[in-house]
């Protein structure tokens, strides 16, 4: 798989203020640098049009579980 500089690519599209252009080229000195960084990836990936697959929903309700467990004590009785 080949690595994509998503900084550079970025910088090269359009035009930042010095705080974004600095964050791309030097990197984060803080947390809210960091979410920042975490903004500026998420407007390269739409440029890019690179969309992530929605992670599955494995949660359920109580009331579910306990319809489950009535239906498995009756299978057994």
């Amino acid at each position: 798989m080949n690595h994509i500089n998503w900084k550079e690519e970025l910088l090269d599209s359009a035009k930042f203020n010095k705080k974004q252009e600095n964050l791309l080229k030097i990197g984060s000195k803080s947390l809210t640098d960091s979410w920042l960084i975490g903004v500026l990836y998420t407007r390269w990936k739409k440029l890019k049009r690179i969309r992530e697959q929605p992670s599955p929903n494995y949660s359920s309700g109580f009331l579910e579980w306990t319809k489950k467990v009535d239906n498995t004590d009756k299978c057994q009785s």
